[in-house]
């Protein structure tokens, strides 16, 4: 069995970067960690043997397993990126509210506890503090599928049965959706989810469930139809390709001037992004299922129709996604233009540019959902924190194009879902050293 060394929960990591370097060779995203979390989640479902591959070894999912493993789950990593699941006997027992804290993930454990156990308390989920994040629509969901919700400092979910219904949730919420999914798989009848999310990691769930044995119409729609009820029994499934990384190298490639190989970047999910990095000017070629970034990209912004100041929005999928939203303002940053970056789902997801400001970008903050970000700007190393994992990203990669040396307090948070991601880039050429560094 692979022995692979993770950082404790409160260390507290630096990574010192020397900018300035022109990267070259190939790179293969990581599992998303946005379909490892729910799918090792869902694993919960069958007492059978669940094998799973190219699962992200990054912190959020070594917290996830912890927890399922509190729940009475067999769990244990076969390698680096494997993992194999037997959840025989199950209790619902008082989750480590200290885990919970650490991963907004740990609310997922709501529909499959539900399903084999009829109960389970949560602690508050963590996660990135990047504005308020709802759970009530997890709460409206599972309660038309028959379970009973207290909250009283803590989550309480009860269900003698759950029965299939016609929900509609009220915000196409991706993790409301997948805990409905994980509800309506194991619940008698048929249940309609309408409104639902349908990004990438939602479909790898569904797919997941159904090679456990689910039955799933709709899949990659707003609307699905399942036919719960049906017996689960053994699978072994390889998670997809996070298209966010893959958005994030694309970032990186253009503004340190490199050509990059994104090998089995699943080029089928990337059609809304690669459309916005055009728009920046930044353009890719597809290979298979590879992604070819190549060196000397124009960077120049496209202007809309009649020569007006463009906009990047993000929105549910399947437009541009809200995690790589912080990638796209660094990179706008470095190209020719004017741009309007609008960040429509949280609230406090733009409060990070204030550091990349004092890193010599130009952008001017209107309200804490818009941005207009004037380039290029010659970027100067600075001593900055990362205040979640998708604004730690940026300021990577605003690091390793900035002249000199830069340090990046609090990089544990890049960590929680980018897998030992400062080795990987300095395989391409980069210059990152991890404060402390890796044991194995």
């Amino acid at each position: 069995m692979s022995r692979v060394v993770q950082a404790q929960p409160h260390e507290r990591i630096q990574y010192i970067v020397e900018g300035g370097h022109r990267l070259a060779g190939e790179i293969q995203p990581s599992g998303n960690k946005n379909a490892a979390l729910p799918i090792i989640a869902a694993s919960l479902l069958t007492d059978k043997l669940v094998h799973l591959t190219n699962v992200p070894r990054i912190r959020d999912v070594e917290a996830l397993v912890e927890l399922i493993q509190s729940v009475g789950a067999k769990a244990r990593w076969l390698g680096r990126n494997e993992l194999q699941i037997e959840a025989i006997d199950l209790k619902p027992a008082d989750l480590d509210p200290g885990l919970c804290a650490r991963i907004r993930a740990s609310i997922l454990l709501a529909g499959p506890m539900l399903a084999r156990c009829g109960e389970i308390t949560l602690p508050p989920p963590g996660g990135d503090v990047i504005g308020r994040r709802r759970v009530d629509t997890h709460f409206l969901a599972l309660e038309q599928l028959g379970a009973e919700i207290s909250v009283n400092g803590s989550y309480s979910f009860r269900a003698e049965y759950l029965r299939g219904a016609d929900v509609f949730l009220d915000e196409p919420s991706v993790t409301a959706t997948e805990n409905a999914l994980c509800a309506a798989v194991a619940a008698e009848g048929k249940t309609i989810l309408r409104n639902c999310a349908s990004e990438p990691h939602v479909q790898d769930l569904a797919h997941f469930l159904i090679a456990m044995g689910a039955k799933i119409e709709g899949i990659g729609t707003n609307t699905m139809t399942i036919h719960g009820g049906q017996p689960f029994g053994s699978t072994s499934h390889r998670v997809g390709p996070d298209h966010n990384e893959v958005g994030s190298l694309i970032g990186l490639a253009a503004v340190t001037g490199s050509e990059i190989v994104i090998r089995r970047a699943g080029v089928e999910h990337l059609r809304s992004t690669l459309m916005t990095f055009e728009r920046l000017g930044i353009r890719c070629r597809i290979e298979g299922d590879d992604v070819v970034v190549p060196a000397g990209q124009e960077m120049k912004i496209q202007p809309d129709f009649g020569g007006h100041i463009p906009k990047i929005e993000d929105q549910p999928w399947p437009a541009f996604p809200a995690d790589t939203m912080s990638i796209a303002i660094v990179t706008a940053s470095q190209c020719d233009g004017v741009v309007l970056m609008f960040e429509k789902m949280f609230e406090s997801r733009m409060f990070f540019v204030d550091k990349l400001i004092a890193m010599g970008a130009r952008i001017v903050l209107c309200d804490p959902h818009r941005a207009i970000v004037a380039g290029p700007s010659k970027l100067r190393a600075a001593q900055v924190e990362s205040p979640d994992i998708r604004a730690g990203m940026a300021m990577l990669i605003a690091a390793m194009c900035a002249e000199g040396i830069s340090v990046i307090n609090n990089a544990q948070q890049i960590e929680r879902g980018y897998e030992r991601i400062e080795e990987r880039l300095n395989a391409l050429g980069a210059r990152i050293t991890r404060v402390p560094p890796r044991e194995a």
